[in-house]
């Protein structure tokens, strides 16, 4: 491990765990990175600020008014410092707090100042952890792209045995180290483009054909490559989830917007990701006016649709590395490999998605990539995490 040269801040809150702290800090230092340490209040009942200074060797912050600090705004000038703020540990109260933008002291006020990498250590009762407001929270910090280190399961404080422990020392020193290794970013110079969500098809004025996809996987997609150093094209079907910053967002409805979008971009780029579940018809017609009710029976007649990732697959004129998804019910192996070969695809992600939990509308997911010689199976993981796992196996695909 190296930290050499790292500036972290310590947060300390009050629960239990915070006598860990002594430890964690000396054994930061260990790592030749600057410390600093900001206490809350209650903080202190549990270990003391002397303490904490003489393991950081610095004085340690707990007052968002002291008159020193705020001459020279020092609570913003302390958040521009860190490289890292690591909150251990987070009590399930500071955790509420951070998940709903309150900054009444000065730790809190520093995670809303701060542009560093902000990470938390949860520490409570395990009943507390499993609360679904704790649930409901941690989710929130999530979203913002905060670090969630732990909790450990064990034996605690209070005689009770589950999940709420602080990670140890060591442990969250590995983490600090390769939250602040330098970024590798192999799609660098590379133009990604990446459909994602269901599309719609038009029956009448106020009527479709439509699918359960929230977009969550392509937009998952979609972020990781931008992280990995692409630009990055994103084409969507109507969904509820906002895109992340710097993405190229092209809105369509039906499979027929999507196809001449994704035809439009294809060309321009370096790798194509058919994460959208596109209708497979279409009607024929659509009506101009609202169909009304006649009968107990009513025949529709649909039209296939385009197959945009085969269309995409067939070009023959800066085609890119075209990636293709496959949400099976049964059988998911065998279709899978059928449509990376019927459709010419360099890999497709395939997924049960008739097992609970999993799929559509869901935040978790589990895959299994094939090539036409390798297959790896990715066990089930938030979609987040899971996006960049296989945007860095299509990097490592590439020449």
């Amino acid at each position: 491990m190296n930290l050499s040269g790292k500036k972290i801040v310590v947060g300390i809150s009050g629960g239990i765990a915070a006598y860990k702290c002594a430890e964690l800090v000396r054994r930061l230092k260990d790592q030749q990175c600057e410390v600093k340490v900001v206490m809350t209040d209650s903080a202190k009942h549990f270990i003391t600020p002397l303490t904490m200074q003489a393991v950081s060797g610095e004085p340690v912050s707990d007052s968002l008014l002291d008159p020193s600090a705020e001459a020279a705004m020092g609570h913003i000038e302390f958040a521009k410092w860190a490289d890292l703020i690591l909150i251990a540990p987070a009590t399930s109260n500071i955790i509420a707090k951070m998940a709903t933008g309150i900054a009444d002291d000065l730790l809190t006020t520093l995670i809303l100042a701060t542009p560093a990498k902000v990470a938390i250590a949860p520490a409570m009762n395990q009943q507390m952890f499993a609360h679904p407001a704790t649930q409901r929270n941690l989710k929130t910090l999530a979203s913002d792209g905060m670090a969630i280190w732990g909790p450990g399961q064990g034996e605690q404080a209070c005689g009770d045995i589950g999940k709420g422990r602080m990670l140890e020392p060591n442990e969250l020193v590995e983490f600090c180290t390769s939250a602040l290794k330098p970024s590798v970013q192999p799609l660098l110079g590379k133009v990604v483009t990446i459909t994602a969500g269901p599309t719609r098809e038009a029956l009448d004025p106020v009527r479709f054909i439509s699918n359960h996809s929230s977009g969550k996987m392509g937009y998952g997609l979609a972020e990781a490559a931008k992280k990995l150093g692409a630009t990055v094209n994103l084409i969507s079907g109507p969904v509820k989830i906002n895109a992340p910053n710097g993405i190229n967002l092209s809105h369509v409805n039906s499979a027929v917007e999507m196809r001449d979008e994704a035809l439009r971009l294809a060309t321009e780029s370096d790798i194509f990701i058919g994460c959208a579940a596109v209708a497979d018809y279409r009607a024929a017609d659509i009506a101009e006016q609202k169909i009304k009710k006649q009968g107990d029976e009513m025949t529709l007649t649909l039209v296939k649709n385009p197959d945009i990732i085969a269309e995409v697959a067939s070009l023959t004129r800066n085609r890119p590395y075209t990636v293709g998804f496959a949400a099976e019910t049964q059988n998911v192996e065998q279709y899978a490999l059928g449509k990376l070969k019927n459709k010419k695809l360099d890999m497709i992600c395939a997924n049960d998605v008739s097992q609970a939990g999993l799929g559509f509308n869901s935040d978790n997911n589990a895959l299994t990539l094939f090539w036409h010689d390798e297959q790896i199976s990715l066990p089930t993981s938030g979609k987040k995490e899971l996006a960049l796992t296989v945007v860095k196996a299509i990097a490592s695909k590439l020449d």
